[in-house]
């Protein structure tokens, strides 16, 4: 026989449990098998540093959804979990410990500092795997992967070395963008861009040997130190004259040269240009094809070089403070203008990067992206929702070389060594250690590591294998779907595609399902500054793990941002209540040890029951298949909670208390358990927990509600006629209940009741229905003999129930005037508060809005008890 539940169901006490439950089963874990369609996800891997957040909740949730439904429906199906070495978050983490210690990495040196951080990661990189399992994830534990492992590093030197004998990574010096405060280059897809407001400083630059002078306008004055030339359009007649004369740079007194360059734009701001090729994208462009010279004015820490004169040592920011005042001192400044830009910022720290030339390793991406713009566009790679998909193309057909090397010590080496004797550089998948060209063992590599996302741009294959030719690799490659935000699609998406295109010749996934960021109740950002962070964990530990998911997987649909509410989750776990409420019942009824159902032997609300079931079954698989989540779970919770619970239910409690005719109560407790047991499964992705839990305690089915089968749509169990007629005695009740609720009149005050209806069979049949839920004695179909009879219109037909039935009239009148008197005494009070000017005007605002609210409250109710009224008092 099924165990007993227990009374209450308790959360903190079951998921442990299960979890060890299903580990210790192995089901997570999946092998090859050809007889088998595989279906593949590789887990967006966390920074090794990281806890748990909402985002990551989201993301490993809508992950698990799709990974346990698929699991269900007979797929070989692998999630393969793992975790990012996160090089600058890391660094900056265990730097940050060492400051504590008053020491910096430079103290320890870089051998020493690497195994302070490999003990960080080993002391903490397990604490979001462990946060990840008690989110109930099914990932593949036995296979977890690090982006710094053994297999991931042998993938990055492959690929690096060769990209590069392909001439697709090349070291050169190009602008960059340079964070001072992680003290590392960054690639584009790393600045996020803010509005600031700054200004633009005019200044005049004299002419050599002339009282001419051009003006210029100028963001960062501060970069004027490395100016090499101003430009001005070829076709603009006003400069003609200055191309190729000399003017002298204010404060420097160098002498630049006037250029012609189309970059110009004649008609924007005065027409001239200042080039600081060395600080400028664009510049540095115009510097090339003029063949200028390279002054870099900033160092590392954005600070003034030497190449800056007495400003040498100042912060950048400083520099631009005393180089406006020495300007304006000089006769130079002409005005300042102010101006609201877009600024780039570092994604990490949100410093303010500064654009540099600087000699860096790159990923030559113009050939790259050919492809992955290709298998997008025609559709061999899906975007849900489509829309992203052009934000990807977008930026695919337009983007830039990327920035690969980072001036850090944590993350993959560069594997580059130049001989220190005749400066021969060579790439190399082994570490160098004799020069190939003169035989030297004086051999220096690279100091700087890979950005952190090139070792993540391998991971759907190097995490099965890849170099090597593994069985994994060639039967779960490509993976079937990405889930992820829209915050990384040019961080990693973009990345994982081209590289997949590139190195295995086919797309590493069919569909990317993008989901948008969990926000705080008002629509904010959660962050750190605002203090409007939700932890997960504590949501778990008070809710319970199935309560979090299900009000994240709620009201979610793709690429969409979603604000997060505490009475959702308490909403949420009240769902979970009722579920484990409505087990307890069915095993206290239950006597059958299956649910083998004889279709031939069904009743009305048996066979409704039935195809509002498959009906579902059919629509939750139809949106899920179409990654529609929050729409699937929507119906799940809608047929459990309304149809099952609330009316199914309780439409057959009589048969199971019939003690006199047992073939009935196990033909109800067969359908109970059928469709019961076949809502579990529907819910078991979103609620694994109580689902599972529940199940064991169901007689027969699977050791495992996870590896059960999905439910199927079965035309066996369409009943469209008798549904349609158990719908028409529903909404007869609702109809009924809906009006005996409008005259506080209790369903245990009974009453006969007429129905005028082409329908006489199926109210007929609904007759110990309406008896039971709906307070009817009796059921006529003759004429109501009271003229004052309250009248119900509905699906059937019309209702007539006798009013005096239902009500003493005369005792009505007296309660209903009485709450009139009390209705109308408040509305006075009310009145009397708004119409004193001193409350009005002294009051809180949200004081006298309520009053105002209690004031349509109040008017609305007595509008009501007179109509009322009236009508009771023509019957009486």
């Amino acid at each position: 026989m099924p165990k007993e539940l227990a009374k209450v169901y308790a959360p903190q006490q079951v998921e442990d449990k299960i979890y060890d439950f299903w580990l210790k089963g192995k089901y997570f874990h999946a092998e090859p098998d050809e007889s088998k369609d595989p279906f593949t996800i590789v887990i967006p891997p966390p920074n090794v540093t990281g806890q748990l957040h909402m985002g990551h909740a989201l993301d490993e949730t809508l992950q698990d959804i799709l990974v346990r439904y698929k699991r269900m429906q007979g797929f070989n199906t692998l999630w393969v979990p793992g975790t990012d070495h996160a090089g600058i978050a890391t660094q900056i983490k265990v730097e940050a410990e060492l400051r504590k210690e008053g020491k910096t990495r430079y103290d320890l040196g870089r051998e020493e500092f690497l195994k302070r951080v490999w003990a960080w990661k080993e002391q903490y990189g397990s604490r979001i795997i462990n946060q990840l399992k008690k989110l109930g994830s099914s990932c593949d534990w036995d296979r977890e992967r690090f982006t710094m492992d053994e297999g991931c590093s042998k993938a990055v030197k492959e690929v690096f070395v060769s990209l590069y004998d392909k001439g697709l990574i090349y070291q050169g010096n190009r602008i960059i963008n340079w964070c001072p405060h992680c003290i590392t280059a960054l690639s584009d897809a790393e600045v996020e861009y803010t509005e600031q407001q700054g200004f633009f400083w005019h200044i005049r630059y004299p002419v050599k040997d002339s009282d001419e002078y051009v003006e210029i306008a100028t963001t960062r004055p501060e970069t004027l130190l490395g100016d090499t030339a101003v430009a001005v359009h070829p076709d603009d007649e006003r400069y003609t004259h200055l191309v190729g004369k000399t003017l002298i740079l204010p404060l420097v007194g160098r002498e630049i040269p006037v250029v012609a360059d189309e970059y110009v734009e004649k008609d924007f701001g005065t027409g001239c240009v200042k080039i600081t090729p060395s600080h400028d994208p664009n510049d540095f462009e115009v510097g090339k094809r003029h063949g200028l010279a390279e002054i870099l004015v900033l160092d590392d820490n954005a600070r003034v070089n030497a190449n800056g004169g007495k400003y040498q040592g100042m912060d950048r920011y400083e520099a631009r403070d005393a180089i406006v005042k020495d300007l304006e001192e000089g006769g130079y400044l002409v005005k300042v203008v102010p101006h609201v830009h877009n600024v780039g910022t570092c994604y990490r720290c949100g410093t303010n990067v500064e654009p540099i030339s600087s000699k860096q390793w790159f990923v030559k991406m113009q050939p790259l992206a050919k492809e992955a713009v290709r298998v997008v566009r025609e559709g061999d790679i899906k975007f849900v929702p489509g829309r992203f998909s052009k934000t990807y193309l977008n930026w695919m057909e337009n983007v830039r070389d990327w920035c690969i090397s980072r001036q850090l010590w944590w993350g993959h080496r560069i594997p580059a060594y130049t001989c220190e004797d005749c400066g021969e550089m060579t790439v190399s998948r082994d570490d160098v250690v004799i020069c190939p060209k003169c035989g030297s063992k004086h051999i220096k590599q690279d100091p700087d590591v890979l950005d952190t996302w090139f070792s993540s741009a391998l991971w759907p294959f190097s995490t099965l294998g890849w170099p090597e030719k593994t069985k994994e690799l060639d039967y779960f490659y490509p993976t079937s779907v990405l889930v992820t935000g829209y915050d990384i699609i040019f961080f990693w998406v973009a990345r994982m595609i081209f590289s997949g295109m590139e190195h295995m010749r086919e797309k590493p996934f069919s569909t990317v399902l993008i989901h948008g960021l969990v926000r705080d109740s008002q629509g904010r950002k959660m962050s750190k500054s605002l203090g409007n962070g939700i932890d997960p964990l504590q949501v778990i530990e008070q809710y319970g793990a199935d309560a979090l998911r299900f009000s994240l997987a709620t009201g979610n649909s793709p690429g969409n941002d979603m604000r997060y509410y505490d009475e959702r989750v308490q909403s949420s776990r009240n769902f979970a209540n009722k579920v484990w409420n409505a087990a307890r019942f069915i095993l206290m009824n239950l006597t059958v040890e299956d649910d083998n159902v004889d279709l031939a032997a069904l009743r009305t609300e048996d066979k409704w029951i039935l195809d509002r079931y498959n009906a579902v079954v059919k629509d939750v698989t139809t949106s899920l298949d179409k990654f529609e989540i929050g729409l699937a779970l929507q119906k799940v919770y809608d047929f459990i909670w309304d149809d099952f619970c609330d009316w199914y239910i309780e439409l057959v409690k009589p048969r199971l208390n019939d003690k006199e005719n047992a073939g009935e109560s196990e033909r109800a407790q067969k359908v109970l358990l059928h469709v019961f047991g076949g809502a579990l499964k529907m819910l078991h992705p979103f609620m694994p927990f109580l689902t599972e839990e529940i199940w064991q305690s169901l007689p027969g089915g699977e050791e495992a509600i996870m590896i059960a089968p999905f439910p199927k749509y079965d035309k066996a169990l369409c009943f469209a006629q008798e549904a349609e007629d158990m719908e028409k005695v529903m909404d007869a009740i609702k109809a009924i209940r809906f009006r005996r609720s409008e005259m506080n009149v209790p369903l245990s005050k009974k009453a006969t009741t007429y129905f005028e209806t082409e329908y006489k069979d199926t109210v007929a049949e609904g007759t110990g229905f309406f008896q039971k839920l709906a307070g009817v004695s009796d059921i006529r179909f003759d004429a109501c003999p009271d003229a004052n009879a309250v009248t119900i219109v509905c699906t059937l037909g019309k209702v007539y129930i006798p009013l005096g039935q239902l009500v003493d009239i005369e005792a009505e009148l007296i309660r209903l005037r009485k709450e009139l008197e009390n209705a109308e005494s408040e509305l006075a009070r009310v009145q009397g508060r708004l119409n004193n000017q001193g409350f009005v005007s002294k009051a809180p605002a949200h004081l006298v809005e309520q009053e105002k609210q209690k004031l349509e409250k109040y008017g609305q109710l007595i509008e009501s008890l007179k109509g009322t009224i009236k009508g009771l008092e023509k019957k009486d």
